[in-house]
């Protein structure tokens, strides 16, 4: 149980920072709701619980070769500047029932998108490696204290997310299209940027 605590708590705080996913959970809530709001959290919550136990199994040494950090980083930066790019174009363009497939979907694709999203800096690899480093040595090395952990990384990402969703649509309810269009310029330079610094790196 000490595990899933810890892990419950590294989940959590890890989530809690502002990266561009968060921007395109916040964005993406505001213009479509609550519903699509989760479906975006629990894309970024799947990907964490994946990538914790990527740096529980000890992965980290495939992103030392050197082309494959080059393209899992490059194909990273693409995904992040296309998600930009469309933020943007919402923000900029009139609107007047002309939007994109893409943009009316439901949570389904909204799911997808966030795993494609969340997926695309491999380099997170590390950083839960560097994590899992530190808190085996208080939560013990063995397989079950291991799963623990990454089940406790993925609920308190999902906890976050979750938060940050119902946080948000209940925003939504109180903003006017102006709000959310200052929404969506910021999340989509947001998202420019770090794709931009994604690709630089």
């Amino acid at each position: 149980m000490h595990a899933v605590l810890v892990g419950f708590g590294l989940g959590f705080l890890v989530a809690v920072q502002l990266g561009p996913m968060s921007l395109f959970l916040i964005r993406s809530t505001l213009r479509r709701g609550w519903a699509v709001g989760l479906a975006i959290g629990a894309g970024i919550a799947v990907i964490d619980g994946v990538y914790a136990s990527l740096g529980a199994a000890g992965a980290v040494p495939l992103l030392t070769i050197g082309p494959l950090r080059v393209v899992l980083g490059l194909v990273g930066a693409a995904v992040l500047c296309v998600l930009g790019v469309r933020t943007l174009w919402s923000a900029f363009r009139v609107r007047s029932g002309g939007e994109l497939d893409v943009e009316v979907s439901g949570p389904g694709r909204a799911f997808l998108t966030s795993l494609a999203g969340t997926a695309s800096n491999p380099a997170t690899i590390a950083s839960w490696a560097a994590i899992f480093a530190a808190a085996s040595a208080g939560t013990g090395r063995s397989a079950g204290a291991a799963a623990l952990l990454v089940c406790g990384v993925a609920l308190g990402s999902a906890t976050w997310v979750t938060t940050l969703a119902s946080a948000t649509a209940v925003v939504r309810r109180m903003v006017g299209p102006r709000a959310i269009r200052i929404a969506d310029t910021v999340a989509g330079l947001g998202l420019l940027g770090f794709g931009g610094a994604l690709a630089y790196s």
